[in-house]
């Protein structure tokens, strides 16, 4: 019997297995896009067998999904980085920006517009394997902070989660809307400017 805490071997043996059903899956998705990604392409990068899989992630969109969640965590911790200095509501909302950029860069349009999709998708509660997201609860902190400085408004109208979210539906919205260029984040530093202005104090 393995020890409280220890890994068995055989635990080691499925964890492994799905990480390169994962990292197999995103490459394939990096090319093909998540729709028509081909699963078999997937299971032969990975070295198994085609019901394997099925048994590790019941669908596509479930890859899709904790590679968000992944990315997530991942951004979050960058935000973090960047919360440790000095800043305002403004300069946090641009950096968020930044580091959807470098995102993008990283996944490649295709991949990463399949994972914009995934936050507007009907399935997304079935397929929301977490508790929390990490990215957007610093953001909804953030706006707290702005409250409290009294950078926007404190007022049962202005409520910091729902600012939050605001910001990344039109985030979002934009992303998918535009392609990447000058022009696109030009649109995005004004949707900022836009929202900001709207909860000024008065």
């Amino acid at each position: 019997m393995a020890a409280p805490g220890k890994v068995t071997s055989r635990e080691a043996q499925r964890i492994a297995t799905r990480e390169r059903l994962f990292g197999a899956a995103v490459t394939e998705f990096k090319q093909a896009g998540v729709a028509s990604a081909d699963v078999e392409a997937i299971v032969a990068a990975a070295g198994v067998a085609h019901g394997t899989f099925f048994f590790h992630f019941p669908t596509k969109e479930h890859v899709l999904a904790e590679l968000g969640h992944r990315e997530e965590i991942r951004l979050a911790g960058e935000l973090d980085r960047f919360l440790t200095s000095t800043r305002d509501l403004r300069s946090t909302l641009l950096e968020v920006l930044r580091l959807a950029a470098s995102l993008e860069r990283r996944l490649g349009a295709v991949l990463f517009g399949d994972l914009l999709a995934l936050y507007f998708s009907p399935r997304r509660a079935e397929l929301r394997l977490w508790p929390d997201h990490p990215l957007i609860t610093r953001v909804i902190a953030e706006f707290e902070l702005a409250r409290d400085r009294g950078d926007i408004r404190d007022d049962p109208e202005v409520d910091p989660a729902n600012a939050a979210i605001f910001f990344f539906m039109g985030f979002f919205a934009l992303l998918i809307t535009y392609d990447r260029s000058a022009e696109r984040n030009r649109v995005l530093e004004q949707n900022v400017t836009v929202l900001l202005r709207g909860l000024e104090a008065r």
